[in-house]
């Protein structure tokens, strides 16, 4: 059990003592704040607040909020009307709560008994954007947040310009690491560039609250980058740090590039398709995704990048406005394109008078890229060939050598936090000598839908379970920024379900 939530245990103890003293001033007795559900109707008494509130008590996440006004609206029955003693009650009620049931100079009054308190202007504006900074906060980290796509990896499921909903609590939601925090901001204060939104004196370790399901293969799933543990200032992680290490040199970006490491909840949050769940084997042929010796077919649309040649003229550009096709342009050879398009819009291209050839761009089985993972020439893997690779299952137990230690290096010492050291042919986890490893967490495998222009787990490997934010649900609006308004309303994309 680690300090925070031995903490937490005596902050909940010291808490409920107080409430119990609270109890006894109130004229009730003081066990009755342990007994579950009981204790909650007694407070309400004691409040004097409508029983209808207990619906919001029981409520799931919205709780929280209800428990903070019930803390304030004790504070109250004690004539404590400021905003720093209100405010001492919610943040710190290990201590305040004790204060007003062990201190004989504090007397509970009833509600009905209590003086009016008539707030000034200043403070009803203060307690209302308080109110509303705290609900919306409780609402946008544990059950629904706001997101728009700023890239077309997702094209044609997801545009550049929706904007949508992304439920939390499909997935459960996840306690912040870094519960101290600038409201609405993710990881740079507003109107910087570089100022941190986010304090460190806290750190929370990993914890999920119960879902509504697990990740389900084929899910358009957000979740914060894993490459984007360590940054630079200067590229954000619109550029991969390990990306530019293995260009460049890790001494050289570090000596000229400002290198930041970020907590798990403020790294960059992408939107992909999980396409392999822990313990699945993943392997892509020609393009096509296998699970397990299967072909796993998605739910969106999916795009690849095509040559589309002409007899030396242009393409019109109505038939690419008809035709929806928003990623590419000419190439450097004389009537050669390169589009990112669906197979359908590619047949209705090589039927187009102009058009010479329609060419998908296939990198064949072998041919390495050293900027794919495991980043190895012992691993020739492609975009469109790669694998078979097993996703890792919490519990289960890999074999590991100097041979495919470059899958799963990353998973052991920057994800689950071990030791990792490899001498020759030996491998040392945690300074024992290791020819094998067991997963602590569950990983999944997610890539974009547009398939050659997606940055993706084929780039920078899995994404470990806490890494999960929540489930693309809906979209509410989609914008197309090569307009302006109205002519940017893209009416036939708004309001859907992500599929």
């Amino acid at each position: 059990m680690g300090l925070f939530s031995v903490l937490f245990i005596l902050g909940c103890i010291s808490a409920t003592v107080g409430l119990w003293k609270v109890f006894q001033k109130a004229g009730y007795k003081g066990w009755e704040i342990v007994v579950p559900f009981y204790n909650f109707y007694i407070w309400l008494k004691i409040i004097k607040k409508p029983l209808w509130w207990y619906i919001f008590i029981i409520f799931p996440f919205i709780n929280v909020f209800m428990i903070f006004l019930m803390l304030v609206e004790t504070a109250k029955c004690f004539k404590k009307f400021g905003l720093l003693q209100q405010g001492a009650a919610v943040i710190f009620p290990c201590v305040y709560m004790p204060y007003l049931g062990f201190s004989k100079k504090e007397v509970y009054v009833h509600p009905d008994k209590c003086e009016k308190f008539k707030k000034t202007v200043v403070r009803e504006w203060t307690d209302a954007i308080i109110f509303a900074v705290v609900a919306a906060t409780i609402i946008r980290t544990f059950i629904i947040e706001a997101y728009t796509i700023p890239t077309s990896s997702m094209e044609k499921s997801l545009l550049v310009g929706d904007f949508l909903f992304v439920s939390k609590i499909s997935y459960g939601p996840k306690v912040p690491n870094t519960p101290l925090s600038f409201p609405f901001a993710h990881h740079t204060l507003p109107l910087t560039e570089n100022t941190k939104s986010y304090l460190e004196w806290i750190k929370l370790p990993y914890y999920r609250f119960f879902g509504l399901s697990d990740v389900k293969r084929n899910d358009a799933v957000v979740f914060n980058y894993p490459d984007g543990d360590t940054t630079t200032l200067e590229f954000q992680s619109s550029r991969s740090y390990y990306a530019m290490c293995r260009e460049m040199g890790r001494e050289f970006v570090n000596k000229n590039f400002t290198v930041v490491a970020r907590p798990v909840d403020k790294r960059e949050n992408y939107i992909k398709r999980c396409v392999g769940l822990p313990g699945d084997t993943l392997h892509i042929v020609d393009q096509k995704i296998y699970i397990n010796g299967k072909e796993n077919v998605v739910g969106g649309k999916l795009q690849f990048n095509y040559i589309v040649r002409t007899d030396g003229t242009q393409i019109n550009k109505k038939v690419l406005q008809d035709l929806n096709i928003t990623d590419g342009g000419p190439s450097s050879m004389p009537g050669e394109y390169i589009f990112a398009i669906t197979e359908e819009s590619a047949q209705k291209l090589s039927k187009i008078r102009n058009i010479t050839e329609v060419v998908k761009i296939n990198k064949p089985k072998g041919y390495f890229e050293k900027y794919i993972f495991p980043f190895k020439e012992t691993y020739p893997w492609n975009e469109d060939n790669f694998g078979p690779l097993y996703i890792p299952e919490a519990g289960a137990t890999v074999k590991i050598d100097t041979s495919n230690i470059c899958l799963y290096d990353r998973i052991i010492h920057a994800y689950e936090g071990n030791t990792l050291k490899v001498e020759g042919d030996k491998i040392y986890i945690n300074g024992q000598l290791s020819d094998s490893y067991t997963f602590k967490m569950n990983y999944y495998w997610m890539m974009g839908d547009n398939r050659h222009n997606s940055a993706d787990a084929r780039f920078w490997g899995f994404v470990p379970e806490d890494h999960i934010v929540g489930k693309a649900v809906f979209v509410w609006l989609s914008l197309n920024k090569e307009k302006s308004f109205p002519g940017n309303l893209r009416w036939n994309k708004m309001f859907r379900l992500v599929k």
